[in-house]
């Protein structure tokens, strides 16, 4: 029987190995050991992840590796989705989330990851999915009326887009009804501060403790 740490380790190294089928059976022996999901997908898959990522950064990896390990990590999550369902009916709806990866950016991984883990926190998110137009973001706001509109970019040149979403959603005149929260590679603190962004979320757990703590849970 493998222990925790194990699993943990199996589920991190299925992503830094790109292994659909070792992300699978670490999941399952999660689910066996009755091991929370959300530890799995934090310490196991989302640091395999964030591993790989950094190697792509120095340029010891490349984008079909990065994909490869993002495959990974839905195979596993795949595994886990009805146990995380059935734990969330459990738990209060806390809000709702709007998110997406911004206009020009075909990204998504990080913002994957951040969906997947606000979804496990109990909130409803609405995944607009990658290469987002400003107007959809908006649209969506409108009619949703969501806590929170969250928008990832990983290319400075599409960072830039974060702005017309603050713009837009002025011009709408519906600003002050929801909050925004920005993320990605590129974007920091100074970024959300200079563009009136509510919350710069670093990574997906620094981004569900930021959202929860502004909505008071």
């Amino acid at each position: 029987m493998a222990s925790k740490e194990e699993i943990i380790a199996k589920a991190k190294e299925a992503i830094t190995e790109y292994d659909e089928e070792m992300a699978e059976e670490a999941a399952n022996e999660a689910l066996k050991e009755g091991i929370d999901p959300v530890e799995i997908i934090e310490h196991g898959f989302t640091e395999g992840m964030q591993e790989v990522g950094e190697q792509f950064e120095q340029g010891t990896v490349f984008l079909p590796h990065v994909l490869a390990a993002a495959e990974a990590m839905k195979a596993g999550i795949e595994v886990m989705k009805p146990e995380m369902e059935r734990r969330k009916s459990k738990t209060e709806k806390k809000g709702t989330i709007v998110i997406g990866t911004i206009e020009g950016d075909i990204h998504s991984i990080g913002k994957d990851i951040v969906a997947s883990m606000l979804n496990i926190a109990g909130f409803e998110v609405i995944d607009l999915g990658r290469d987002v137009p400003i107007k959809t973001f908006i649209e969506k706001a409108k009619e949703l009326k969501p806590e929170f509109v969250a928008s990832s970019a990983l290319m400075t040149t599409t960072m830039v887009n974060q702005i017309q979403i603050e713009e837009q959603l002025k011009e709408a005149g519906i600003r002050d009804q929801v909050r925004t929260m920005v993320g990605g590679a590129p974007v920091t603190q100074d970024w959300a501060d200079k563009i009136g962004a509510n919350i710069y979320g670093e990574n997906a757990t620094d981004a569900v403790n930021k959202i929860k703590a502004a909505l008071g849970f």
